[in-house]
């Protein structure tokens, strides 16, 4: 048996940022590693700069109760001409030297609606964990800052042998239907399994953090399962 964190994250709106490019920033269907160490992080208070050695040290996996349906806005952003600036470390950077050398052009933002997820966490400082994600020290979203969480993460410490038999112990939100508390899909880091549950499939993720303040991403590889992990009701 080993320890997990789990808790819920639910939203009415939320975006987990595909692979930027040119006017259309698409969302992935889940939470990646970035957006959930992220809200460790900003639970703890702990900033971009900070330090993130003990939450890059975590493994994390994620069963999706319901992804939501997809809803596109409408942004219009500035632009860097290639002309302007050449080879920026980063978006701030390439503002900064671009000065007043900048384009407006509209762009395509994707956002995911009414959605919950469980997390399972494994590693050390669980307990820590649990209990900044009870009184968080800043402002917790999902992917934007106009994405508020709209239920209580409801962090507990259970044990189970694998994230299957953590989040079958997971409190989803009361008003969540009774049709959709059976999660079908989980989505984990290597290694967190042993042999008894096969992997469906192995896919590749750009969301292992390099370099917070740059923004630069590794790919990792990421275990997905076919589950069924019915969670419990909050009261």
């Amino acid at each position: 048996m080993h320890e997990f964190l789990i808790f819920t994250l639910s939203a009415s709106l939320a975006s987990f940022g595909d692979v930027a490019g040119h006017e259309r920033r698409g969302s992935w269907t889940w939470p990646g590693r970035s957006a959930i160490l992220g809200l460790l992080a900003a639970a703890q208070g702990i900033g971009r700069e900070g330090d993130f050695a003990a939450l890059d040290a975590l493994r994390l996996a994620v069963a999706s109760f319901g992804a939501g349906d997809v809803m596109r806005d409408y942004h219009t952003v500035q632009t860097v001409p290639t002309a302007a600036v050449r080879r920026p470390q980063s978006r701030p950077e390439a503002l900064l030297a671009a000065g007043r050398g900048v384009n407006t052009t509209i762009t395509l933002r994707d956002y995911r609606t009414d959605m919950v997820f469980g997390v399972a966490v494994a590693g050390a400082g669980l307990a820590a964990l649990a209990r900044a994600l009870e009184r968080p020290a800043f402002h917790l979203y999902l992917g934007r800052k106009a994405c508020p969480l709209n239920a209580p993460l409801d962090p507990r410490i259970v044990a189970a042998a694998d994230p299957v038999e953590a989040l079958a112990q997971l409190r989803l939100p009361p008003w969540w239907p009774e049709a959709d508390r059976t999660a079908r899909i989980l989505h984990s880091d290597c290694g967190l399994f042993g042999p008894g549950r096969p992997v469906t499939q192995l896919q590749t993720r750009h969301d292992a953090p390099l370099d917070r303040r740059k923004w630069h991403f590794a790919p990792r590889a990421v275990e997905t399962r076919s589950v069924e992990i019915t969670a419990q009701v909050a009261t």
